[in-house]
C-alpha cells in the first residue's frame, strides 16, 4: 500500500507507520523499557494490515528503536545507546524544538569531525578551500547570514575531503543545522568568534599548512562549545 506525497511521489504506508511510532517514542508516549501495542492492535489503530505493521517494526528494530520478541509485544530500547546513524537522522527530523542540550551534543560531535575533514580538505584541495573563504568581507553581520554561510562552508569542506563518509554524516543534519545555527549565531559574541575563526582558517589555508588548519579548526570548535555552554548557564541563572 502506498500513499501520495507532495510532488507526486509515493510513500509506503509502512514508512508512515514507522515515522508515527518513532514520534511516539520520542514524545515518550512509549518510554524506554515500555512495550508497544501488539501487532494486531497496531494494525487496527493505524488502519493498515499486519504485514505493513510488521515491515515497520522490522525497520525500527534494525535502527535500534525497539527489540522485537516473537509472540510478545516489542520492547522500546534506549535509542541513545542502541541506535545507529539512521536513528540520529530520525531524531533530527523529528526534533520540533531545538533544545540547548541537543545543540551541545552536536557541537561536541563537530569537535571530533570537523578538524579532520578540514585538514583533509586543505591537503587535497588547498586552492578550493581558499576560494570558499575568499569573500569573507561580503558576509553580512546578522545571524541568518552567518548560519547560511557556516552551513555551506561545512558542506563544501566535507565535499573537498577525500573521505565521502564525512559528507554523508553532515548531510544527515540538513533539515536541522540552519535552525540550530540561527540560534547559535543570534548572539553577537558567537558571530565575532566565528569571524576570527574564518579568517584564521583562510590564513593557514593560504599557507597550505594542514596541521595548523586542523589545530585552528579544533580550537574554534572547542570555543563554540564553551560559548554555548556559558550561554545556557547564564540563562539558567536568570
Amino acid at each position: 500500500m502506498t500513499l501520495e506525497k507532495k510532488g507526486g511521489k509515493k510513500e509506503r504506508s509502512s514508512d508512515q507507520i514507522e515515522l508515527k511510532l518513532i514520534k511516539a517514542i520520542l514524545t515518550r508516549e512509549y518510554p524506554t523499557g515500555s512495550t508497544l501495542r501488539p501487532e494486531r492492535e497496531l494494525a487496527e489503530y493505524y488502519g493498515v494490515g499486519r504485514p505493513t505493521v510488521r515491515e515497520a517494526l522490522q525497520r525500527l528494530e534494525r535502527d535500534g528503536w525497539i527489540t522485537v520478541r516473537k509472540g510478545h509485544p516489542a520492547i522500546v530500547n534506549d535509542y541513545w545507546h542502541q541506535g545507529n546513524i539512521m536513528t540520529l537522522v530520525h531524531i533530527i527530523q523529528n526534533h520540533d524544538d531545538v533544545t540547548d542540550e541537543f545543540i551541545s551534543y552536536l557541537l561536541e560531535l563537530r569537535i571530533s569531525l570537523a578538524p579532520v575533514y578540514i585538514r583533509n580538505a586543505v591537503a587535497a584541495h588547498q586552492p578550493k578551500v581558499v576560494a570558499l573563504l575568499a569573500n569573507l568581507d561580503q558576509l553580512n553581520p546578522d545571524a541568518d547570514s552567518y548560519a547560511v554561510f557556516d552551513w555551506e562552508l561545512q558542506k563544501n569542506l566535507t565535499r573537498l575531503s577525500p573521505n565521502p563518509i564525512y559528507l554523508l554524516i553532515v548531510n544527515s543534519f540538513d533539515s536541522f543545522y540552519l535552525k540550530m545555527a540561527r540560534r547559535y549565531f543570534s548572539i553577537p559574541e558567537h558571530r565575532e568568534a566565528s569571524w576570527h575563526y574564518y579568517h584564521e582558517l583562510l590564513n593557514v589555508a593560504l599557507q597550505g599548512d594542514v596541521i595548523e588548519a586542523e589545530c585552528v579548526a579544533r580550537k574554534a570548535m572547542e570555543k563554540s562549545l564553551e560559548l554555548w555552554r556559558n550561554r545556557t548557564v547564564l540563562e539558567q541563572d536568570k
